[in-house]
């Protein structure tokens, strides 16, 4: 038996509906595949930050810093600016402990229909690869002459040679155990005249030591469009902090739906916990509903349990979750059904092998 120890965050929203659908399907697996959890669980969310004035509390990091992971459900939720929510949980976390990749898979299951006419399964299956720790989100820059006519902000993005080729060659690592063995990058430098010509340079030089895998490159706006028009061209997709946000919210759309979508802040070498959180938010016009699709949540805890070093109990979870899919006959409203989120969870737990 194998112990992990496990801060569990539900957060806002449907987070406090999903994350306990994930963790009862971990504890099932966990009894099948011979690993133990221990779980706390965390109240940091944007109700505590209108009790509290945090987010979550000074020493959080310290807390956290315990745990071999973090199972995290959503961040954000109507009365506190997301700037806000996200700058003081979120965005500490992943700078923190050097969750330097964001991956999300993107994949259009069977008996998920895409809003892509006469796409299936075959011509939907990616990865997102984003930079999750410079780019564009950075605390570096300000506003001057508040209310006046002279009012003006200023935002300033960070690329480094060293966040560039980290990330890059962590994608082409994740091509190079996929059959097609392809990495697109997607830029903006015929517009955005200093970071993203570097980043195609930096891209250029990491695809030299990667002979055995081909390459492509796209301005971001074109590539939004290839991404519906053209989605079987995409295997694994690298972007900056902030074009890789945009693309794994587009690819779970064309997708089906983005409750089913997972992700994983990661720090590849493990110095540090890697958080894991699906795509979808907070939802707050379905939060307390009990209808939230728990797929992501789950899956997001597949992609947890690999990280952890058991690839065939997250091999089992994904299987399963294909399963009840495919069946049709449990699925929540968002994939045509009209099951609530208990029932879903049950159907996947029992499709379990």
């Amino acid at each position: 038996m194998t112990k992990h120890k496990v801060a569990a965050i539900p957060g806002d929203g449907i987070g406090k509906e999903v994350v306990p659908a994930g963790i009862q399907v971990l504890e099932t697996v966990g009894r099948k595949f011979g690993i133990e959890w221990e779980w706390q669980t965390f109240d940091w969310s944007c109700e505590t930050y209108t009790k509290t004035g945090r987010m979550m509390p000074e020493n959080g990091l310290e807390i956290l810093r315990e745990f071999e992971a973090i199972f995290l459900g959503a961040v954000g939720f109507p009365g506190v600016p997301d700037h806000v929510s996200l700058w003081g949980l979120l965005i500490p976390i992943r700078r923190g402990f050097h969750q330097y990749v964001n991956l999300r898979p993107v994949r259009l299951l069977k008996g998920v229909r895409s809003p892509l006419a006469g796409r299936g399964p075959a011509d939907i299956d990616m990865l997102i690869v984003r930079e999750n720790n410079e780019g564009e989100y950075s605390e570096i820059g300000g506003r001057l002459y508040k209310g006046s006519e002279d009012e003006l902000a200023m935002q300033q993005a960070i690329f480094t040679r060293k966040g560039c080729d980290r990330i890059m060659r962590f994608a082409f690592e994740q091509a190079r155990k996929r059959p097609r063995k392809h990495v697109t990058s997607a830029t903006k430098s015929n517009g955005i005249i200093h970071s993203m010509p570097y980043w195609d340079e930096r891209f250029a030089a990491v695809a030299k030591e990667y002979p055995d895998v081909k390459t492509a490159q796209y301005h971001i706006d074109i590539l939004t469009a290839h991404f519906v028009q053209h989605p079987d061209w995409f295997d694994v997709v690298v972007g900056s902090n902030l074009f890789g946000d945009i693309l794994s919210d587009l690819g779970p759309a064309i997708a089906g739906s983005i409750g089913i979508a997972p992700g994983g802040n990661i720090n590849p070498e493990k110095t540090y916990p890697s958080m894991f959180e699906p795509v979808h938010g907070s939802a707050p016009d379905i939060a307390g509903k009990g209808v939230a699709n728990p797929i992501a949540q789950i899956w997001t805890g597949a992609m947890l349990v690999e990280h952890l070093g058991h690839p065939d109990a997250a091999a089992a979870i994904v299987r399963a979750i294909e399963r009840v899919v495919e069946d049709g006959k449990t699925l929540t409203r968002d994939l045509g059904g009209k099951a609530a989120t208990k029932e879903m969870t049950a159907a996947i737990e029992a499709a379990l092998t």
